[in-house]
């Protein structure tokens, strides 16, 4: 699977984004793997609210409800799918299918070992969060 990277500083200065980037490699389905880009904001041992954007946006779409959820003292993690925002982009479209999303998002979900999470979820967002929460209950 060939990836594609938006390079980092295409993401510096965005209004009202000030979140630093932090990533996890996922496996890609082919060898390799590839980079999964979340937002991670709040304390770490607060209740999680996961944040699952659709399609054609990115975790910018909920820059303006990071604080407010940080604020009630909750940890709001923003995912970027694989293809949108800091998330690598397999070059073929053929890459792009539902299970794929949801392999990625629920190896995603594994290697950050979130639980008893909240999902707050829109469009694509909505299909992939709703299938994990009932896989991974």
């Amino acid at each position: 699977m060939e990836l594609l990277r938006t390079p980092d500083e295409r993401f510096e200065n965005l209004p009202d984004y000030p979140f630093a980037p932090n990533y996890v490699e996922v496996p890609s389905g082919d060898a390799g793997s590839l980079r999964m880009h979340y937002l991670d904001e709040g304390p770490r041992n607060a209740a999680v609210i996961l944040l699952l954007h659709g399609e054609p946006s990115w975790s910018y779409l909920y820059r303006r409800m990071i604080p407010i959820i940080v604020d009630a003292g909750h940890r709001a993690v923003a995912v970027d799918l694989v293809g949108f925002g800091r998330s690598d982009k397999p070059s073929d479209r053929a890459d792009y299918t539902y299970e794929r999303h949801v392999k990625w998002m629920s190896d995603w979900l594994v290697a950050n070992d979130l639980r008893g999470i909240t999902l707050f979820c829109q469009d694509w967002g909505g299909l992939i969060g709703l299938r994990l929460v009932a896989a991974l209950p």
